[in-house]
């Protein structure tokens, strides 16, 4: 007969293993092969995407142009749903196993620019800027673009600058929003601006966005949208984080001399020819991990409340929120999408879902709960992992080995803490880039 403990070592290392399996049900159901499967279609050179049809055949050009994380996949699922028929430029910011023929690629970085974001942002607006009213630019944007292809709107600001100001901006607490209005109204080609620099040309936008479902403008800084932000923002922006006196002078100075300039908005006759369809999003991934739940007998929650709040708040709301649902049901599966904010002051290795993880382990000791948080892109900041699972234990394991939680969460080094207790989750790059997925069990 089973020992009290020895039982609840069991299902606990059972909760661990639903945790994991649900993430990774969520992940292959949202990816970009199947989004495109449903979206994308083409059949006697005549291209569906979504509700749009484009005939191939009656324009002078056609040019993809894919930005991202998922830039790469993007350009294979086009291929496999309408044939190697295009031509364009591809920027992400990983190696391509294999390049489509008629294809440039460029490997930008990520989360802060390198010479291969300029060189590819420079590309784009010279083979933008050659196109005509008979041409058709398919742009396919996904999460990360905002560094993986940038060229600054004033030539003082230089390449050392921009990884600065980058840096500033990430490390600053805001949301990424904020971050990217600022991001917006530094560039060359983000806030529509490359929209600009295609017109006249038809253009359809593909997204697998990273970005909150109602500010589709923010995904990739928004290069082929109407931009919903402003100048008089960015400063109030700068101001309320305390921006100014971090960035370097040559970006600090355009912003003091007031010298930002509005980007296009939607009365813009660049935006006239211009359609967008979302094809994955944070809603995709959730609707996935709800569904798989509930096949597996919980009683489930989808609650985005804390979206872009701090960490620690957010897991504070999260943990009563499932309290209070595990007194109305034996088996409780909440599900929460979206980002949460990390200020850090202190660079160790890890990320905002394993310092998010890790808070959470420190609140549950002893609770029959289970917290996974994971990036979709398999990258949780600086780490090679994409975040964490914490559960009533990990104090306990971890005490035994002579780990202590609260020094690893104050110096922002999650990541050793969970890869000594083997409890990182590890995806490698997945070529996707659907913001975060937090999971919630209590038995």
């Amino acid at each position: 007969m089973s020992s009290p403990s020895s039982e609840r070592g069991r299902l606990t290392l059972d909760m661990r293993v639903t945790a994991r399996q649900l993430f990774e049900h969520a992940l292959a159901e949202a990816s970009i092969d199947r989004a495109f499967q449903r979206h994308v279609e083409c059949e006697r050179g005549v291209l569906r995407v979504c509700e749009d049809l484009h005939d191939l055949n009656s324009y002078g050009r056609v040019l993809v142009v894919s930005i991202g994380k998922a830039a790469h996949a993007m350009v294979n699922s086009l291929e496999m749903q309408a044939g190697n028929r295009f031509e364009g430029i591809v920027a992400s910011s990983v190696e391509a196993l294999s390049q489509a023929r008629g294809f440039r690629y460029f490997r930008g970085g990520h989360p802060t620019p390198n010479e291969d974001s300029l060189r590819a942002a420079e590309a784009m607006l010279k083979s933008l800027n050659a196109q005509t009213a008979a041409s058709l630019v398919i742009f396919m944007l996904s999460g990360g673009g905002s560094s993986i292809a940038e060229k600054p709107i004033d030539s003082e600001i230089s390449l050392p600058d921009l990884i600065v100001t980058y840096r500033v901006l990430v490390h600053s607490g805001a949301p990424i929003a904020e971050i990217n209005t600022i991001r917006k109204h530094l560039s060359a080609i983000k806030g529509g601006r490359l929209a600009l620099a295609a017109a006249p040309a038809q253009q359809v936008s593909l997204l697998v966005s990273d970005v909150p479902d109602n500010m589709p403008d923010a995904l990739a800084s928004g290069p082929t949208m109407p931009d919903s932000t402003t100048v008089s923002e960015c400063h109030a922006i700068a101001a309320k984080y305390g921006l100014l006196e971090r960035f370097p002078t040559s970006v600090r100075e355009l912003f003091q001399r007031h010298a930002l300039e509005e980007t296009p908005k939607s009365d813009d006759p660049a935006f006239h020819g211009s359609r967008w369809w979302t094809i994955l999003s944070n809603s995709s991934l959730l609707e996935a991990a709800r569904l798989d739940a509930q096949r597996q007998g919980f009683s489930v929650e989808v609650d985005n409340s804390c979206d872009d709040w701090d960490y620690l708040r957010a897991a504070d709301f999260l943990l009563d929120r499932v309290r209070e649902l595990r007194k109305k049901s034996e088996r409780v599966c909440l599900i929460s999408g979206g980002e949460v904010a990390v200020k850090v002051t202190n660079e160790g290795t890890g990320g905002r879902n394993q310092q998010f993880a890790l808070a959470c382990a420190g609140k549950i000791a002893g609770e029959n709960i289970t917290v996974l948080s994971a990036g979709t892109d398999g990258i949780d900041g600086n780490s090679p992992a994409a975040g964490a699972i914490v559960d009533g234990i990990t104090l306990e394991r971890s005490k035994a080995r002579g780990l202590a939680a609260n020094v690893h969460l104050a110096s922002f080094n999650a990541y050793p803490f969970f890869e000594a207790l083997g409890d990182v989750v590890v995806t490698g790059p997945t070529g996707n880039n659907l913001r975060d997925l937090r999971i919630l069990l209590a038995y």
